[in-house]
């Protein structure tokens, strides 16, 4: 029987974990890579279903009657659950030979005693506390907490997705940050090779890409563009993902579509915005880059990470409404800075592809495990 890696995910979506996933059997071709999905493991055990329903209702039951969280996203994060996996892994890695397992974000510790454990994430739950208008009642049950930091404690590596999230894992967890590694993360969308004709950058098109319109600064934007109106009457404003309700001029709500139709409005777009009041990673972004599209978005999360201000976008700060107006008022009306913008932007994406993600993982874990043997 070959050997295996163990992909421990909760769930599909993101698509982060189908692309992880693809990586690491095209970095790993001589092992087996067995795709572990917790959810449908948990909800075939009724008992266990029906003791953490309780548990939920114990750590979160003033958060559920406030609506400050849903049923489902609290059912996955009772110190009992947490507990629960532990057990499960344990039991479905025990029959068979694994060279490692790999874990997609931090809501378990999927470690197995005598297994190479490795982590993917891109947040910590204290990296929440560095974001504008932090509200302690959004952090999770004590609990859990307590046991959060031992999922970076029995992992080998914990990979990360940006460098505030390795920054978080070294300060607020104290991990050595030689078990720490920032890989970045790839783009979903189809990538395009040769640059776009220029005259799409007078377009005046500003692009938004993201589903949680209230987090990712969506008020703000409609906001800002009104100010930009004033000064490019015909500057339009395409909406992709959330479904606000405006009738604001020169907006177009295109609500949800398949990631496959994102790259014909990425390329008549002259300026992507994405202005995040909250944001693990962003990948959209690195998405509209991938486009040649110079960014603009707010200066937290990893963006600082693939944004240099006033070289391929301009970072803002959150809910600064006139700072982002006056930023995609820049853009807009000079064509040229959009075209040199978005070339820089195609240099700064090629460090963000799946390929090259899954070739730093593969050398960083054969590190490891030989320095363990």
């Amino acid at each position: 029987m070959a050997p295996k890696i163990a992909f421990i995910r909760k769930g599909r979506w993101p698509l982060a974990n189908v692309r992880t996933a693809e990586a690491l059997r095209a970095q790993f071709p001589e092992y087996e890579l067995r795709e572990i999905d917790l959810i449908p493991i948990i909800l075939r055990k009724p008992a266990l279903v029906a003791l953490n329903g309780w548990w939920t209702l114990r750590q979160y039951a003033g958060d559920l009657a406030l609506r400050r969280r849903g049923p489902k996203d609290a059912f996955l994060i009772t110190s009992y659950i947490f507990k629960a996996v532990k057990h499960l892994v344990a039991d479905l890695l025990r029959d068979d030979e694994y060279v490692f397992s790999f874990q997609m974000q931090s809501l378990f510790d999927a470690s197995v005693p005598n297994i190479p454990h490795f982590v993917y994430t891109d947040h910590t739950l204290l990296a929440n506390r560095q974001y504008p208008g932090f509200n302690p009642a959004s952090l999770y049950h004590p609990d859990w907490m307590k046991l959060e930091p031992t999922i970076y404690q029995n992992a080998n590596l914990v990979f990360t997705r940006s460098n505030h999230v390795s920054r978080s894992l070294i300060e607020d967890y104290h991990c050595d940050p030689a078990k720490v590694r920032c890989v970045y993360a790839g783009s979903n969308a189809p990538l395009i090779s040769e640059a776009p004709d220029p005259a799409r950058y007078a377009s005046q098109n500003i692009v938004y890409v993201g589903i949680d319109w209230e987090r990712k600064g969506g008020p703000e934007l409609l906001q800002a563009f009104a100010q930009v109106r004033a000064v490019y009457p015909n500057a339009t404003l395409t909406i992709i993902g959330a479904t606000p309700q405006t009738n604001q001029p020169g907006v177009e709500v295109i609500g949800r579509i398949p990631v496959e139709q994102l790259p014909q409005y990425y390329q008549r777009a002259a300026v992507f915005c994405m202005p995040t009041k909250l944001e693990p990673f962003g990948i959209v972004t690195i998405e509209a880059m991938n486009y040649w599209l110079p960014v603009v978005s707010t200066n937290l999360g990893a963006m600082p990470d693939f944004i240099e201000h006033d070289r391929n976008g301009y970072l803002v700060e959150p809910g600064t409404v006139d700072q982002l107006a006056t930023a995609l008022i820049k853009l807009v009306g000079d064509p040229e800075r959009c075209r040199r913008f978005g070339a820089r932007s195609v240099e700064i994406a090629a460090r963000y592809r799946w390929e090259a993600v899954g070739s730093t993982m593969r050398e960083a874990i054969i590190q490891n495990r030989e320095h363990r043997t």
